[in-house]
This record gives structure tokens, sequence and C-alpha cells, in this order.
């Protein structure tokens, strides 16, 4: 059983991990953040700031009947659009896009459920999700996703905590657990966040995979400008 406390409701922001902490924060908040840095939420900004849509799926057949007009993204190795930010830099606008991923798109369906407004975040676009999560007013959740391990406990993953901390550093009254990311987002921006999210262990799995490109994308602080916003369930302008 969840303490009331933990809710975090002494603060207007709020922070909490995983699919857990979505659910939690969703029934509570107006509205949700979900941050999935290495990935989805980096991959949602790059193809809707090049005006696409994204389905989020959490694996590849949630929907095996897909609307015509909506392209399933592929594997990461594969030609066309995928997980990749770095394929989807050149998407074509009105491009509707399935895109499956296991953390960041099951945490969209978390919040889904609960009627609270969902923006996807991520280093890139931190203000400008932080400045449209404020014009919904009330509570606002920040929920960096993490990853699962192999007996689906969570796993804390640094570049969730520092695209959550970038967010919630351009709002204020924020709980004590979201000043604590602001506080890992602010030494890594002093260090630089190219080199902190390269040497994170997701970065060095990206970079020996092949994928540095989508490491160096997802480390843009505030480079785009875009809010991505679940409406009739894709996450668009």
């Amino acid at each position: 059983m969840t303490h009331s406390e933990h809710r975090q409701r002494a603060y207007p922001v709020r922070l909490e991990w995983g699919r857990e902490g979505a659910a939690m924060l969703a029934a509570d908040c107006a509205v949700v953040v979900v941050v999935d840095v290495l990935s989805f939420s980096t991959a949602v900004d790059v193809a809707v700031g090049r005006g696409a849509a994204v389905l989020p799926l959490r694996w590849v057949d949630e929907h095996p009947a897909l609307p015509p007009d909506v392209q399933l993204a592929g594997p990461r190795r594969g030609p066309g659009p995928s997980l990749s930010p770095a394929s989807l830099v050149d998407l074509p606008a009105g491009t509707r896009l399935a895109l499956p991923s296991p953390n960041g798109a099951t945490l969209c369906a978390v919040v889904a459920a609960s009627g609270a407004v969902l923006l996807a975040g991520c280093l890139r676009n931190a203000s400008a999700v932080a400045a449209a999560a404020r014009g919904v007013g009330g509570p606002i959740g920040i929920v960096p996703a993490g990853e699962r391990w192999p007996d689906d406990t969570m796993r804390v993953a640094v570049e969730d905590a520092l695209g959550a901390g970038a967010v919630a550093a351009a709002l204020t009254d924020r709980s004590p657990e979201a000043e604590l990311a602001v506080a890992q987002f602010r030494a890594a921006r002093e260090q630089g966040l190219s080199d902190v999210l390269a040497a994170t262990a997701s970065g060095r799995e990206l970079h020996a995979e092949g994928f540095a490109g989508d490491v160096a994308l997802a480390a843009a602080h505030d480079a785009s400008d875009v809010a991505p916003t679940l409406r009739d369930g894709m996450l668009a302008a």
C-alpha cells in the first residue's frame, strides 16, 4: 500500500519513478511528463519536431491491425524509421508512426488510462514541455521511466534522472524528489551533458552497438521547442 506522503501532495511539482510512480502521480496530477531519454522520448521529440505524430506501442504486436495510414517503426538496425532518434531526423511531415518501446510506451499507457494530460519530455525539449505542463494548470507529475531488470524490478537510469531534472529545473515549487533530479541535471550540465550521457551505462551500450548519434541527439538540451502531447492516442505537437 502506498503511504499518502509518497504522493508528494504538499508540492505542485512532483517526481516518482517507473510505471508504479506513473500510476500514483497520474491519480493526483493534472499533467504527467513521461521521460525516457534513451530513447523513446527523444525519438518522439525528433519525430514530432518533423511534423509527425507517434502512436506509442508497448510491444510490436500490441495493435495487430494498425490503421492503413500508420507506419510501424522497424528494428533499430533496419533501413527505415525505428526507435533510433537518428533514423527520424528526415521523417516526412505528416507521418503517423507506431513506435514500440517497452519502457516509455508502457508509462504512456498507464497515464493515458488515468485521464491526466500526458507529455513526452526529454533533455531536448525540457523547457518547452515544462511550459506546456505549467499551462495546463494543477499539479505536475514527472516520471523518469528507468528500465526493467529480467525479474521485472526497476533499474534506475541516470539519463532519465537527468531528463526529468531538466524539466523540473524549468518549474518552481518542487518536491525534494524533484529537487534532487534538478541537482543531478545541473551537475551534469556543468560537466557537459554530452560527455555524461555518453558515459552512462545506456550511453555506452548504444555507442557499442553503433548508435552514438542517438546519444548525441539526446544530449542536445533545449534544442527543440515542441511539447509532444497525447491526443486521441497519438503524441503530436
